[in-house]
């Protein structure tokens, strides 16, 4: 589909490729708003107390500089007085009451979609990380953060979060042209992701109500291309325009209130299905002042004593002196894939030359990239096998990090290719990430061909985990629409040990374990086919058939690497790319990786995949869960059963051989750098307390 008008791209797209001016961006004013005590007033061993500051940060960019030209639209932004782009955002800071307590470092930890994310990864919260607005004891967990003395930092980024539940999102301006307002067809994919199980007449355009749609100035449905299909590989059926609106329809057609935000299904919206929409978006804003709001205010906690108007940096020791030595950054899953894409576009380098951050993490996100920089971009949206499979999101070359040609597209690039500014990097993945997020592909090149991994990255498997890990508990989670219970594996010891390691390497030069990932030269790296063929044969469990493939996507002539203009509406489909997985053992567990405690000595097979049930689009990928499949407690159990994998009995005799294989699992991570000494007590003493074989 070809858009009614676009503007005048190609001028943005030389800004994006250079500028005028000397770099001005900076934050012009940060305010801290309120001031409270964290955790109760808790002392967090030597460190002491902690605090808690929520403010805003009023920012603002020159269009023409080098250093931000190449974000999209934003020469056609309004501008102040002084020809500078301006924006604000708020802020979230946990710090030591006494700074020089701390160990000096910001742990600037981006939120995913406006939720905060550090203590859930860190800390260890048996409450769960859920917690959005953390000031209580019980928030701070087990303090591991604040033990270490960090300084946490967070500032809202994705400009279409919807206000609610604490969520942090800025205000960025609406870019518009000479004569009007800037418009573009938009696809939106509805389903099960955003439908209710029971359904539903109404959704807003966007899907969900945690996020602001891009209204429309045209709600006229015969306008518009609006289909339905029960399953991925069906043909799209359209939808007469006289079946669907724009606007809200609680309980039908009877209740529409027409509205520009929103649109109404008069049979309903049903779960089971997928729907697509294209229809007429105005108002873009410049989504990609995020990555500007990320560089800028870490750039001035890191360097700067006070603001333009004379408000102290609330980091700083002394009006002479901030005191911060070292700065870290961490996103995870949707912010993994948005920390790529903004040390990609070069944003790791201040408006002074300067390195943000000594150091970036970037968690779960495979091979995909935000895309935060392109006109009405979607930053929610995300490719996976079993919907929105080639969305924006699904990935664009390049993949891998280090400089190289792309075998399909022919482009030359990498991820890194700014040596005087880019940090060190650890890339953390789960084994979910192989089979929804081509983790793959930075392991390898188009067909499936070793790449060596560049000296100032470290890639991490973390075997056998799920995407969500982030709360720790000592059972599955319930199916629902899956075919299995679901992995319920825990991320938080394997990353405490892993900053560990990566402050060790920023601060002190030590360097960190080898990377430890699947390879496709000792073949552990290998194809779906053989993955399955390897797997056992557990009755009742189906192996995935599916995995997300991915083909070299065309959005049209103004969309390039960095992001840009979507043309082709939905893009044209080429050559597809070779997709590897981990190889499975006898067990189905990753032969690969960093195989945790759960892996060496399992009670069961997790994965990182699982299959979606009958009724639920079955037997596609069931979105971003993995699987848990217990072993049968005796050898009777298993052999009437027919599961060819031993029984708990087999493997550790009774309840105290079960201990001393996790005991031995603990010392094997610890000696690798792999486990911390707190958590290695915390499995020993959960196996002792565990009724396994009792």
């Amino acid at each position: 589909m070809v858009r009614k008008t676009w503007g005048v791209p190609t001028t943005a797209l030389l800004l994006m490729l250079g500028g005028l001016r000397a770099a001005e961006a900076r934050v012009v004013r940060f305010e801290v708003q309120q001031t409270r005590t964290f955790a109760e007033g808790t002392n967090f061993g030597s460190v002491g107390q902690y605090q808690r500051l929520d403010g805003v940060a009023f920012l603002e960019v020159d269009p023409f500089d080098p250093l931000n030209a190449r974000i999209v639209d934003i020469a056609k932004a309004p501008r102040n007085e002084r020809g500078m782009v301006e924006f604000n955002t708020p802020f979230f800071i946990l710090k030591p009451t006494e700074m020089e307590r701390g160990n000096g470092k910001i742990f600037y930890v981006i939120n995913n979609r406006g939720g905060k994310q550090a203590l859930g990864y860190f800390n260890y919260v048996p409450s769960g990380p859920g917690i959005n607005d953390p000031i209580t004891a019980a928030d701070a967990g087990d303090g591991f953060l604040m033990r270490l003395g960090y300084t946490i930092v967070d500032a809202g980024w994705q400009g279409d979060v919807a206000a609610g539940s604490a969520r942090l999102f800025p205000n960025f301006p609406v870019a518009r042209n000479p004569d009007g307002p800037i418009g573009s067809y938009l696809r939106i994919e509805y389903s099960d992701r955003t439908i209710p199980t029971a359904g539903t007449f109404t959704l807003p355009l966007e899907g969900s109500p945690d996020f602001v749609p891009y209204e429309t100035d045209d709600t006229e449905p015969s306008h518009y291309t609006f289909t339905e299909r029960d399953d991925l590989d069906a043909p799209r059926m359209p939808i007469s325009a006289d079946r669907w609106a724009f606007g809200s329809c609680p309980s039908g057609r009877d209740s529409l209130v027409p509205t520009n935000r929103d649109i109404c299904l008069f049979d309903g919206f049903r779960a089971d299905r997928i729907y697509e929409l294209v229809y007429w978006a105005i108002n873009p804003k410049v989504m990609g002042l995020g990555y500007a709001v990320t560089r800028d205010i870490g750039s001035f906690l890191r360097y700067q004593t006070q603001d333009d108007v004379g408000n102290p940096n609330p980091l700083r020791l002394s009006p002479n002196d901030v005191g911060i030595r070292r700065s870290y950054s961490f996103g995870g899953s949707s912010t993994g894939m948005y920390q790529r894409d903004w040390l990609y576009q070069g944003f790791n380098e201040d408006e002074s030359h300067r390195k943000v951050f000594d150091a970036i993490w970037i968690h779960k996100p495979g091979t995909h990239r935000l895309f935060a920089n392109v006109e009405f971009a979607d930053p929610n949206t995300y490719s996976r096998e079993d919907d929105r499979h080639d969305f924006v999101s699904t990935g664009y070359p390049p993949f891998a990090y280090g400089v190289r040609q792309d075998e399909l597209s022919g482009i030359v690039d990498g991820i890194l290719k700014r040596p005087d500014t880019d940090p060190l990097v650890f890339h953390t993945d789960t084994e979910t990430e192989y089979y929804q997020f081509r983790a793959s592909l930075y392991l390898t090149n188009a067909f499936g061909e070793p790449l060596d991994i560049p000296p100032n990255i470290r890639i991490y498997l973390l075997s056998n985990f799920q995407h969500s890990g982030n709360n720790p508990t000592d059972f599955p989670g319930a199916a629902g629409m899956c075919r299995s219970s679901t992995n319920p594996n825990y991320h938080g010891p394997t990353l405490r040990a892993l900053l560990m390691a990566l402050d060790d390497w920023a601060d002190l030069g030590i360097p960190p374990p080898p990377s430890q990932v699947p390879d496709v030269r000792n073949g552990t790296l290998v194809t779906l086919d053989q993955a399955r063929a390897a797997f056992p044969n557990i009755p009742g469990v189906q192996f995935p058939p599916f995995l997300n493939e991915l083909e070299l996507l065309n959005f049209g002539p103004d969309f390039v690497s960095e992001g840009g203009w979507i043309l082709a509406v939905p893009p044209q489909r080429g050559p597809r790319y070779t997709v590897l997985v981990p190889l499975p053992d006898q067990d189905g567990l990753d032969m690969a990786g960093i195989r945790p405690v759960e892996t060496r000595a399992p009670l069961g097979t997790n994965t990182g995949w699982n299959v979606r049930a009958l009724g639920f689009r079955s037997p596609h990928l069931c979105g971003l869960s993995g699987s848990y499949i217990p072993f049968t407690n005796t050898q009777a159990e298993r052999l009437a059963s027919g599961d060819p994998r031993p029984s708990l009995e087999e493997r550790y005799s009774d309840h105290q051989g079960y201990v001393q294989a996790v005991r031995a699992a603990t010392r094997q991570l610890a000696r690798a750098g792999f486990l911390i000494q707190e958590d290695e007590s915390r499995f020993v003493d959960q196996a002792e307390n565990s009724g396994v074989l009792r």
